[in-house]
C-alpha cells in the first residue's frame, strides 16, 4: 500500500518544484528584498519559506541570469539586498507558467473526477 504524506510534507514537496516559478512570479510584480519575497509566499498562501530555502534559489536564479541584484542603504538596520527578474527571467517566466497552468488544469480534472467516481 501507498503511504501517503501527511499534508506539511506535500506541501514541501510542491514547493521544490514551484519556488523558482513563485519567485519570478513575484518579481514581476516589482523589486524586493528577501524578507518582502518572504511574506509574499505567506500571504499567498505558500507557507514559512525559511532563508536556508528561500536564499539559495533566489542564488539559483542569479546564477542563471533570471534574476539581478542590488544592494542599497536600509533605515533600519543593515544594507538590503533587492531583487529584481531580468527580461529572460520574464521569458522563463511566461513559458514556464503557462506548462504549469496546463499541468495543473489537467491534475485537477483528474482529481474532480476521483470525487465524481468515488
Amino acid at each position: 500500500m501507498v503511504r501517503v504524506a501527511r499534508r506539511t510534507d506535500r506541501r514541501g514537496q510542491w514547493l521544490k518544484g514551484l519556488l523558482d516559478l513563485c519567485l519570478l512570479g513575484i518579481l514581476s510584480r516589482g523589486e524586493a528584498y528577501g524578507y518582502e519575497i518572504a511574506r509574499h509566499l505567506a500571504d499567498e498562501g505558500i507557507g514559512e519559506v525559511k532563508g536556508g530555502t528561500l536564499y539559495p534559489a533566489l542564488s539559483k536564479l542569479e546564477d542563471a541570469g533570471l534574476v539581478a541584484t542590488s544592494w542599497r542603504e536600509s533605515e533600519s538596520g543593515p544594507n538590503r539586498k533587492y531583487y529584481v527578474i531580468t527580461e529572460d527571467g520574464r521569458r522563463v517566466l511566461e513559458e514556464e507558467s503557462s506548462a504549469w497552468s496546463s499541468m495543473s488544469e489537467a491534475a485537477s480534472r483528474l482529481m474532480k473526477g476521483a470525487h465524481h467516481d468515488a
